[in-house]
């Protein structure tokens, strides 16, 4: 479901996927190939979210803001399966594993993996090209170029993914009822 707040409405490229029990509200906005999937929570009812191209936000993932914070995500962003980010700053191609948190002003750096279960605090920054886990997260090491090649193929699986469940939905929305 798409709702407006207030004077704003979400802006949502044509290309992007969203998948059924979605809710975008507010002052949203999402580049292309984007993938929203089943029963993730986008509000911009508090600040700005702005969502590039190229990314996926996995099932049931809440995202949301604290007042003049906004939440951007850069693209080829990939955030896992339950995740919940507030006012944060995630990077180009960087992978927030499932179940993590990702709280005001913290910053994940370009192409950084959060692993699964991690709490990243306010106003934390992660490097670059890092793995950051844990309860609070804190960096275990630098990537490794086959990291980086299976962070890659993640985000292009999920990518086909979503335009192959977005021409699905449109042909099935396109056939007559008996």
């Amino acid at each position: 479901m798409i709702y407006p707040y207030k004077d704003k409405w979400p802006q949502i490229d044509d290309t992007v996927f969203i998948a059924d029990g979605v809710v975008v509200t507010g002052d949203v906005s999402i580049r292309e190939k984007t993938s929203l999937w089943f029963n993730t929570v986008i509000r911009g009812d508090v600040a700005p979210t702005v969502i590039g191209k190229n990314v996926n936000i996995q099932d049931n993932s809440v995202l949301h803001q604290s007042p003049n914070n906004p939440l951007i995500l850069e693209d080829g962003v990939t955030i896992g399966h339950q995740c919940i980010l507030h006012s944060c700053v995630i990077k180009k191609n960087a992978l927030i594993g499932m179940g993590s948190t990702i709280l005001d002003t913290a910053e994940i750096g370009e192409g950084a993996f959060i692993g699964a279960g991690s709490f990243v605090s306010q106003g934390k920054k992660i490097p670059p090209r890092t793995l950051a886990f844990g309860r609070p997260a804190k960096v275990i090491r630098k990537l490794t170029d086959e990291d980086l090649m299976e962070m890659d193929r993640i985000r292009r699986e999920y990518v086909e993914k979503g335009q192959y469940y977005k021409e699905v939905m449109k042909a099935r929305s396109g056939k007559k009822k008996d």
